[in-house]
């Protein structure tokens, strides 16, 4: 069998979506989507999507009491995207910095979703998707973020890691306000990310009653 572009040398696929993305049968990241499929390979999103890009957003330090002493470990949160309508975020720990970024990019990958944007801004409406398409909020642990629709050109006018998970999105132009400890890393990026997954949920399920 030939290797597709991006697939992992040696994969040998353990599930039927797996086998179904290495022979050819489904071909894009869309129509996993579109049937409701679970991914659970991350060799999945290396085949469909091989342009992905990764951002490691934060580094951090755990310690942890057990009965044998104290357990030291590093806590690593990574985004990944293809900059064009996809993004996860998934968070690794491990003694290694290394093990521990691997470990959050392999979650990251299984946590993928789309994201749907266009031109929801008043003052544009160049039709082009550069965008979300409408208001959509956010919120993980005491962090709330809301994405708010901008013109074409304004850029991401948001803080360094809402920016980063907006760029791997691929919105190029939005506006946001957060809201509460906003200085805790994994409550904003996934706070951010919940925000992205309203775009599709909330699409679908006006699609599925229309």
């Amino acid at each position: 069998m030939s290797q597709r572009p991006g697939q992992e040398i040696g994969w040998v696929p353990k599930t039927k979506l797996g086998r179904q993305v290495q022979q050819g049968e489904i071909i894009s990241m869309e129509e996993i989507f579109t049937q409701g499929l679970r991914i659970k390979e991350p060799e999945i999103v290396d085949t469909l999507l091989p342009n992905i890009q990764q951002e490691v957003l934060g580094i951090g330090f755990v310690q942890k009491q057990t009965d044998a002493g104290e357990r030291s470990r590093f806590r690593a949160v990574v985004a990944i995207g293809n900059g064009d309508g996809f993004i996860g975020i998934g968070e690794g720990k491990a003694r290694q910095v290394r093990t521990a970024i691997d470990k959050g990019t392999v979650q990251a990958k299984l946590n993928i979703i789309p994201v749907r944007r266009g031109c929801g801004s008043w003052e544009c409406r160049c039709g082009t998707q550069h965008t979300v398409p409408f208001n959509v909020t956010g919120k993980t642990g005491s962090v709330r973020v809301e994405v708010l629709p901008g013109p074409r050109g304004l850029g991401l006018v948001a803080g360094e890691i809402p920016k980063q998970v907006l760029r791997l999105a691929g919105v190029r132009d939005c506006w946001t306000r957060t809201f509460g400890s906003t200085s805790t890393l994994s409550s904003s990026a996934l706070a951010v990310f919940d925000a992205l997954t309203q775009t599709y949920n909330v699409v679908t399920q006006s699609d599925w009653v229309n």
